[in-house]
């Protein structure tokens, strides 16, 4: 049973370190992050799960102490999924992989947006219980994410979910998928969706307006969505701005 959740957006720049110093506006969207993971915590999950996008690379499971790094942006940061370590990390055959039937494979590093996750999890207030991943392909159908939301949301667990991803990259013409007039009404609808805990909403989020978009996050949401089914969670917005054209987005469900 799904029992609380935290929306956050997943760009490397939360990190400090990579951002340098450069990036004080999103000191405001790391405060955010922070509540909605004490959220979390004061849910006293059995269980946390953290969703976020991958490329066909990254897809599939990963269990509690995999690896993530941000030297790919120039910094010497190491992170690990949760409490544990990648030879004491144990797969969970239970756990739904929607994107492809690969096995849980620790040694396998995080993708970016999970990093980001495990960075949040060292750095904040989280449930001190078992974390696992789950990396989703950002052109997984609706129908599949919902159904996959719906496993992980089993009824014998008290379940947090920690949900990663973007709203558009079209803001602003200096945004990386430039300017398009269709950018803030698709995000002003999930920033509504997502402060109003709308599970029809996140739903019927058009997947081909959400790629061209370069939407990162309508795929986990929409695993969020199928988890929420049937709870009488609520939400609440946190954080909705746009710094460097790109839609950053946090919530909290409980």
């Amino acid at each position: 049973m799904l029992v609380a959740a935290a929306v956050c957006p997943c760009p490397p720049l939360l990190v400090p370190e990579v951002a340098a110093g450069a990036a004080p506006e999103l000191d405001a969207a790391r405060a955010a992050c922070a509540d909605a993971l004490g959220v979390l915590a004061a849910a006293r999950p059995d269980r946390l799960v953290v969703v976020g996008p991958a490329d066909e690379t990254g897809q599939g499971r990963y269990a509690e102490g995999a690896p993530g790094s941000f030297r790919g942006f120039g910094v010497d940061v190491d992170v690990r999924l949760g409490r544990g370590t990648p030879d004491s990390a144990a797969p969970n055959p239970a756990a739904p992989n929607p994107t492809a039937p690969d096995p849980t494979t620790p040694e396998r590093e995080l993708p970016p947006s999970l990093a980001v996750a495990a960075w949040l999890l060292a750095h904040t207030d989280r449930p001190d219980v078992p974390v696992e991943g789950l990396g989703v392909g950002e052109l997984l159908e609706a129908g599949h994410c919902v159904r996959a939301g719906r496993e992980l949301a089993a009824p014998e667990q008290r379940v947090a979910l920690l949900v990663m991803g973007d709203a558009s990259a079209c803001r602003t013409l200096k945004a990386p998928g430039y300017l398009d007039e269709r950018a803030a009404g698709f995000d002003a609808e999930v920033a509504r969706a997502l402060g109003s805990a709308d599970v029809p909403a996140l739903k019927a989020l058009d997947s081909t307006l959400a790629h061209e978009l370069k939407a990162s996050g309508r795929a986990p949401w929409q695993i969020l969505a199928g988890a929420a089914e049937n709870t009488a969670l609520s939400g609440s917005l946190l954080y909705d701005e746009a710094p460097y054209g790109v839609g950053y987005l946090v919530a909290a469900w409980s």
